[in-house]
Order: structure tokens, then C-alpha cells, then sequence
């Protein structure tokens, strides 16, 4: 058994024990590989893993063209607009839609390209300048236009807490998000990552974008 796949399976068993342990039945782990060579996909591939998560265009198409088809790609990094052609083509799920003009897009070319792909808000509910996405009110005011979209399915919100961030500031962040959630009837919530994932889970994640776990310590010098 692999490094890759001995992790994955450790993060598997501790996520289903968090969501035992608060009654949330519906959570699911997303490898996240971004920066990782498709030899680590493939390894988790053949142990029957097909939910993986990438952060860029072009290295979400390079990897796309080498694996398996029947893989769902997601993409959790930063959108621009000019790449939504390019990321609609292999990701299913797209989980960082930070403005309203983006949501117009992406599905506008969906249709385009005969798709109906799943997207989530991005809301950065913790209010830090370094990272992207809508304030809780841009955030209503996006779900509240988007009901005349017909080539997508928005029925999520995404957000990120800031690293090392305390408890009790987990718990605000992420049950904020549910709230919001809750109160437009949006099934989804991606939130929790390595190293947060049981208090997201707590809250009522339905998807952990987990990767250092699973893969190790990443390196971005190329």
C-alpha cells in the first residue's frame, strides 16, 4: 500500500468518525491534488477514489487528458473569467464563484458547451483582505438574481477559515456560512481543510477539500 493511500484512508476513517460523532450524515472527502503529479491521482484511482480537486486551468486540463474519464473534477482556485471555458470542459463542480458577473458567465458557456455544471458562492465570511470571495449580503444578493440561470446548478456556498484560526472562531465561521446556507435552501456547504475539517463537519459540511493530509506537505517552487 502506498504513502498516498494509507493517508487517504486515515483521513477517510477520522472525517467519518467526526461526522458519527455530530450526526452528520451526508459529508463527503474531496482530494484536493492540486501541484501533485497524476501518478498520486492514479494511485488513489485504483483504490476506488474518483472525487479529486483542482485549483488551476491548465494543470486541471493536463491531468484530465492523462486520467481516467470517469473522474469528477472539481475546482476550488481562484476563477478568472477567461478560463471558464477551459475549467468547464473537464470540472463538474465548481466551488469559487465570487461575483455575480463570473456566475453570468459560467453560465452562459455551460450552455454553450451543452453543460449544467454544479457551482458554489464563495463567501469570505472571516473578512480577510488576502482572501477572495463575497461578504455574506454580496453573497444573498447573488442567490437572490440567480433564479433566472437556467445552465447551472447553484446550489452551494464555499468559504474558507483563516489558518490557525481559534475554536470558537471556527465554529463562527462556519456555522455563519450554514445559516446562510440554511436560510436560501442550498444544500451544499464546501468548508474544512486539513487542518480545520472536524469543527466544518461540526457545522454541517456536506464536502472537506482535503490535501496536505492526504498527499503531504506541498512544494511550490516550480
Amino acid at each position: 500500500m502506498s504513502f498516498v493511500h494509507e493517508q487517504y484512508l486515515e483521513v477517510s476513517q477520522k472525517v467519518a468518525q467526526c461526522a458519527e460523532s455530530c450526526g452528520n450524515d451526508r459529508v463527503e472527502l474531496l482530494a484536493v491534488s492540486k501541484t501533485f503529479p497524476a501518478e498520486n491521482i492514479a494511485e488513489l484511482y485504483a483504490c476506488g477514489v474518483r472525487r479529486f480537486a483542482e485549483s488551476k486551468a491548465m494543470e486541471l486540463a493536463a491531468k484530465a487528458a492523462g486520467l481516467p474519464g470517469d473522474i469528477e473534477w472539481h475546482f476550488i482556485g481562484h476563477l478568472q473569467s477567461n478560463k471558464v471555458k477551459s475549467v468547464l470542459e473537464h470540472a463538474t463542480v465548481i466551488h469559487t464563484v465570487d461575483s455575480w458577473k463570473l456566475l453570468e458567465r459560467i453560465d452562459r458557456i455551460a450552455g454553450e458547451l451543452g453543460k449544467k455544471p454544479q457551482v458554489f458562492l464563495e463567501v469570505n465570511v472571516s473578512g480577510e483582505a488576502s482572501k477572495f470571495g463575497l461578504n455574506c449580503t454580496e453573497a444573498a444578493q447573488v442567490i437572490e438574481q440567480s433564479g433566472n440561470l437556467t445552465n447551472i446548478l447553484l446550489n452551494g456556498l464555499m468559504t474558507m477559515a483563516p489558518d490557525g484560526a481559534p475554536p470558537e472562531e471556527l465554529r463562527r465561521i462556519f456555522s455563519t456560512l450554514r445559516d446562510l446556507a440554511q436560510k436560501y435552501n442550498l444544500p451544499e456547504l464546501s468548508m474544512g481543510m486539513s487542518g480545520d475539517y472536524p469543527a466544518a463537519i461540526a457545522c454541517g459540511a456536506t464536502y472537506v477539500r482535503i490535501g496536505t493530509a492526504i498527499f503531504g506537505k506541498r512544494s511550490y517552487a516550480k
